[in-house]
């Protein structure tokens, strides 16, 4: 088989393969992208999920939105597909315009249910975030890269609920790659990471106006931090406005404190603090606002739709949720994103708080696996 593609002409090889054939041969190397669109005038978030899994020879790709009490998500899994771009998944696209500064996204369901046509335009740079590395005894689980960047959505969403015309909402995109757990488990010993497992993270990007903070978190179940991360940069009208050099700003000393909702780990607001340079203090407060996005809709904690596993040469899926029945006990629900008002001083902004804790943690007051907020 020819694995040659357009990307082979560009003297960017990091392995002595083809682009196409990642340099690890851990089955669990992945390739993703993921948007998000918010806008708190019109209540409704939206997220698009997108991944390549090459060893596993399987791409998968999420279109899932709340709006009107309900959150209604599109499902595409295939066998990888050699031709790299535009990304044809289903019918899901996307297609990269012009790299780190405009993508558009495409669903076109045969069904009707749920539709979609959007174009990202950038106003940050690409930001890189901390690795993310987990070791399981002698072996590495999780060694990843990340870049944030904000921007806006505009086009047009149709829904069972009727249809959006977004002009210029607020939106926040990831792009990583590396390894991590996805798909089928594996065979063999069981694990060895801990004999109690669990996972924090809080993540918290936010548009002000002329700038824009990025924080995230992992903790253990004690609270003590294992990554965490705080930035401060500039936004511009259009990213083709952008210097060449950007400054980017540390925030330093970070603490921060989740204020959860009765009964479950669910957010309903955030405090971040820090030091800038000058030692100027750094006080964001953050307010959850609109309806609440479970992050299920794109795959994560889903049994059916999970990242990376194999479904077959070409599946589809689609579904709805009641958001007021959602049970805070599942903890497949678990993982969530909202909008959120923030306020900095006398700046204010929009931005999104993700949310995802299972198991213990003692600053959160978390004393079991699946207990909620007292």
């Amino acid at each position: 088989m020819n694995y040659i593609t357009p990307f082979d002409d560009y003297p960017i090889h990091q392995a002595i393969e083809p682009i196409t054939i990642p340099g690890p041969t851990d089955r669990n190397f992945y390739d993703r992208y993921f948007f998000n669109g918010m806008d708190p005038e019109n209540e409704y978030i939206f997220e698009i999920g997108i991944a390549l899994y090459p060893n596993r020879h399987v791409m998968d790709a999420h279109f899932s939105i709340s709006y009107k009490g309900k959150q209604y998500s599109f499902h595409a899994s295939q066998r990888l597909d050699q031709n790299r771009v535009p990304i044809n998944i289903g019918p899901m696209r996307l297609t990269i315009n012009e790299p780190m500064n405009e993508l558009t996204f495409s669903l076109k369901d045969p069904d009707n249910k749920l539709n979609c046509n959007l174009k990202f335009s950038a106003n940050s740079v690409a930001h890189q975030e901390p690795r993310s590395l987990l070791m399981e005894g002698t072996r590495t689980i999780m060694n990843t890269i990340r870049f944030t960047q904000l921007g806006k959505w505009t086009g047009e969403i149709s829904t069972e609920a009727g249809t959006l015309n977004p002009q210029a909402i607020y939106g926040i995109r990831d792009r990583s790659w590396g390894v991590r757990p996805v798909g089928e488990p594996e065979g063999g010993a069981p694990g060895m990471l801990n004999q109690e497992p669990g996972v924090y993270w809080c993540w918290a990007p936010v548009h002000f106006d002329g700038f824009c903070t990025q924080f995230g978190t992992f903790e253990d179940r004690d609270g003590n931090t294992t990554q965490i991360s705080g930035h401060k940069l500039p936004l511009y009208e259009d990213i083709s406005s952008a210097p060449s050099e950007i400054e980017v700003e540390t925030i330093h000393s970070l603490h921060h404190s989740v204020k959860w909702q009765k009964g479950s780990r669910w957010a309903t607001g955030a405090n971040i603090s820090g030091m800038l340079k000058n030692k100027e203090k750094f006080d964001l407060e953050l307010e959850t606002i609109g309806p609440i996005f479970f992050c299920k809709g794109i795959g994560y904690q889903h049994d059916e739709w999970k990242h990376g596993i194999w479904r077959g040469e070409s599946e589809t899926g689609y579904e709805v949720w009641d958001l007021s029945a959602i049970d805070p006990g599942d903890y497949t629900f678990f993982h969530t994103h909202q909008i959120a008002k923030a306020t900095l001083g006398s700046e204010k902004g929009i931005g999104m708080l993700e949310n995802l804790v299972v198991g213990r943690h003692d600053p959160s007051g978390f004393e079991d696996f699946f207990d909620g907020a007292k």
